[in-house]
């Protein structure tokens, strides 16, 4: 289900929430939408990895790294784990790295930046609670849609039949 994020507005106004726009792309895939998991951390990717390692059931992972701008929090190598884990999209607030390669996946990237860092790995960081970046909250178990035109995050999953 790919909705177009401006159909969605459309036909649900103030309903749907549009983050602020600041996300570039860089998937392969530049629509995409699944229910939504959630990370929380800063500087430090590895909840990244622990959440992209699980099955992702065409979920997106939403990527709260506080908008910074000192490090990467995914790579080529996270991001090939998440195609081969059945992922449909990640969203990240802060920057990625290997943009050429991943730009070759078959998965939605949306971020910030980019970045030649690396993020350290000391295990911090918090699973599946609600973030609130991009002037919107991101909800576990909720829906988001991204496309060229933004990002939009609803309670229920949303058909547009036109």
């Amino acid at each position: 289900m790919n909705e177009a994020t401006t159909d969605i507005s459309d036909a649900l106004g103030d309903a749907a929430r549009i983050a602020s726009p600041g996300f570039n792309d860089y998937g392969g895939r530049v629509q995409f939408s699944g229910i939504i998991s959630t990370v929380k951390c800063h500087e430090d990717n590895s909840l990244v990895r622990t959440a992209i390692e699980e099955p992702g059931d065409g979920r997106v992972l939403v990527v709260d790294g506080g908008g910074s701008m000192h490090c990467a929090l995914l790579g080529d190598m996270l991001a090939g784990l998440a195609v081969q884990n059945g992922w449909a999209g990640i969203v990240v607030n802060g920057c990625i790295r290997d943009s050429e390669e991943i730009a070759r996946l078959d998965i939605g990237v949306k971020a910030l930046a980019t970045h030649p860092r690396k993020s350290e790995k000391r295990g911090q960081g918090q699973r599946d609670v609600t973030l609130y970046m991009a002037d919107i909250d991101f909800r576990p178990g909720e829906q988001l849609y991204a496309d060229r035109d933004g990002i939009v995050v609803t309670a229920e999953p949303v058909s547009i039949t036109m």
